[in-house]
């Protein structure tokens, strides 16, 4: 597995630094962004795929990782900022963002933010919750059991984002994982996450959308994205595709990078 040659930081509006590795390749870059409570490695399984054909940049959002806790409250809008800043500071142009779960939202937050410097974005299993379709009631009672009882509620997560074929052994590391982020900062983003609605984003970016999604993704969340956005399925697979079977995911997402950045 290619490990990071690089790290940087990266000052965010409120004074929070933003950690990130970044390996260096050609261009165009693709901007590799984590889900809720994960954190940059994440993508490790795919760095041999891009090597060599990508400069990858992964950052470890305010609150994840290795970076610092955030001092005002993030959403995907507020972590796309963030990102605006890492890209103008390393003056990153024809950018494909490509982002897991939560990462997703921010990524079309920044390609709504930055069409002149976001080619593209490949959305992985975003839409495994049916953002923009959730009621007050509904988000409050998704929300609950992590305010009462963060590690509990992230193994529920993870059992009801699981299929036959997620390995017992990436879910024991996710649990473990995921229970140990820093629960004051990203509370606020979950709620937030929750109350997103994906449809005025959609509707200002201009760039191509792609996504690799499992087994999860409701129908109603399809329905709400129809002819916006072109879907590749991995069956079998869970909410961690890229994690959980990356034999099947770094071919698809080769395939659709190379399509984002006018490769073939």
């Amino acid at each position: 597995m290619k490990q990071f040659t690089n790290m940087g930081e990266t000052l965010c509006a409120d004074g929070a630094v933003m950690r990130h590795g970044w390996v260096d390749g050609p261009d165009p870059t693709v901007l590799a962004v984590h889900g809720w409570s994960c954190r940059s490695d994440y993508w490790a399984d795919q760095l041999d795929a891009l090597a060599g054909r990508h400069r990858v940049v992964l950052p470890d959002l305010p609150g994840h990782g290795c970076s610092d806790r955030p001092v005002e409250p993030r959403s995907p809008a507020r972590y796309a900022e963030d990102l605006e800043t890492l890209v103008l500071e390393r003056d990153l142009q024809g950018v494909v963002v490509m982002g897991h779960s939560m990462g997703g939202a921010v990524a079309l937050e920044l390609a709504a933010r930055r069409p002149d410097r976001v080619a593209g974005v490949l959305l992985v299993d975003t839409f495994v919750i049916d953002y923009g379709g959730l009621d007050a009631a509904t988000r409050q009672a998704i929300y609950a059991p992590f305010a009462a009882d963060f590690p509990a509620a992230i193994q529920g997560l993870l059992e009801q984002t699981s299929t036959a074929g997620t390995p017992a052994s990436l879910k024991a590391r996710l649990s473990r994982e995921m229970s140990a982020v820093d629960v004051a900062a990203v509370l606020p983003a979950w709620q937030a996450l929750l109350a997103w609605d994906p449809a005025p984003v959609l509707e200002r970016v201009e760039c191509p959308v792609h996504a690799i999604n499992g087994d999860l993704i409701p129908e109603s969340a399809r329905a709400r994205w129809a002819g916006r956005i072109e879907e590749q399925r991995l069956a079998g697979c869970g909410h961690f595709l890229q994690m959980e079977d990356p034999a099947r995911f770094n071919p698809a997402m080769s395939r659709v990078l190379d399509h984002l950045s006018g490769v073939g």
